[in-house]
């Protein structure tokens, strides 16, 4: 096998230095990040340069200045792939033609799957958009491309947030002796294709929770909200094989940081920053300094089949509001969809996108728990204090 040597620190470093147009506040501020891919490509491809991003939110919320920077930074990396992982969108379809625009900008071939306000906000619009701006977008398929005369299969699913993710159907025709590279907006899909062989998948939607000072992202998203899986590389890239066939498999999944935001820009800690990811496919683990090893999942906590219900319930009232609005008809408050931050499993939309506080009553009504704590003040929390008082203090970015 022939390697080629991917750039080294310093390389990285300056580039990143140069693209990094921070403000005082941090909310342009972008870090590239770089990791080798699973031990599993090493001899199937001879080099392949991956670039992921993620969570783009082209919108109101995150200037175009940080999408265009994002694809500066892409480009720079000459990587042999671009793979976005949802979130194209906040929360309308007003900034479609400026999504075009970013995505036609990428000097590489561009895959994707759909996220959640993708699907909030009209995935039948996205998707045309996606691709009429060059992009392959996967919806529970397998495709196989061919890169620098190497074949490479791609498995994107769909959002499995919104229920829409059917791995049953993407894994169909997957290959075992052909190298694999699995996307996802949720991560926690991982789990279920590492079982077909895929032995790395590429990841968004928790922006790593905006505030990684102290941990609070792994508090937040992980033991309040859930998952398993909160920001960076987790799992094994090098599984020891097994001989007891009730072993689970393992492999790798990578949650990317993101470039936007839905509601709140604001962005706290090394793990918080904008960023890019580069994976050099078919190099191995430790070849050269990565930003961090393989990471230990969180405990999670699988959502409840009454959430699953309220979030694809939102969907479709969102889809009738467009809707009647294009023909004119005003629906009544009553009917308009429900808040994703009516529970405290539906993070990190809370933390993230909507700001709100969430206190102890909110947990207890979620967890399905009837009692309620002696009359007094709700518990107040700092983040969502924080991000209430940025907005009153009228900040824009």
């Amino acid at each position: 096998m022939t390697s080629i040597a991917p750039p080294n620190a310093a390389q990285l470093a300056a580039l990143s230095e140069k693209l990094d147009h921070r403000r005082g506040d941090g909310y342009y501020g972008f870090t590239l990040r770089h990791f080798a891919g699973p031990v599993k490509h090493v001899g199937e491809l001879d080099h392949l340069r991956i670039a992921h991003l993620t969570d783009l939110h082209v919108g109101r919320v995150t200037p175009m200045a940080a999408q265009y920077r994002a694809v500066e930074l892409t480009n720079a990396g000459k990587p042999d792939l671009v793979v976005i992982t949802g979130d194209f969108v906040c929360h309308s379809q007003a900034y479609l033609d400026a999504l075009a625009d970013v995505i036609g900008r990428f000097d590489a071939p561009v895959m994707c799957v759909l996220g959640n306000h993708d699907h909030w906000s009209g995935a039948d619009e996205v998707l045309r958009t996606l691709r009429g701006a060059g992009a392959e977008v996967l919806s529970n398929e397998l495709t196989t491309i061919t890169l620098r005369h190497q074949r490479l299969q791609v498995l994107g699913l769909d959002d499995a947030y919104t229920s829409h993710a059917d791995y049953r159907e993407a894994v169909k025709g997957l290959r075992r002796d052909l190298p694999t590279l699995g996307l996802s907006h949720i991560a926690e899909e991982a789990d279920r294709l590492w079982y077909y062989g895929v032995p790395l998948v590429l990841s968004g939607h928790t922006h790593a929770g905006q505030v990684t000072v102290a941990k609070l992202h792994e508090l937040a998203l992980g033991k309040v909200a859930g998952h398993r899986y909160v920001h960076g590389l987790y799992g094994d890239r090098e599984p020891a094989p097994s001989a007891d066939p009730r072993a689970t498999p393992t492999g790798a999944v990578y949650v990317g940081a993101g470039i936007g935001a839905a509601v709140v820009p604001l962005r706290l800690g090394d793990r918080a920053r904008r960023e890019v990811a580069f994976f050099e496919l078919g190099e191995v683990p430790g070849a050269f300094d990565e930003h961090h090893e393989e990471q230990a999942p969180l405990p999670g906590r699988a959502p409840t089949e009454r959430v699953k219900e309220r979030r694809v319930r939102a969907v479709q009232r969102k889809r009738e509001r467009r809707e009647a609005k294009a023909n004119g008809i005003v629906m009544p408050e009553g009917d308009a969809p429900s808040s994703p931050s009516d529970t405290i499993e539906d993070l990190p939309e809370v933390i993230v996108e909507v700001g709100e506080r969430v206190g102890p009553a909110t947990r207890r009504a979620a967890q399905g728990r009837p009692s309620s704590p002696p009359p007094g003040p709700p518990a107040r929390n700092a983040i969502f204090d924080f991000g209430r008082r940025v907005r009153r203090k009228g900040h824009r970015s």
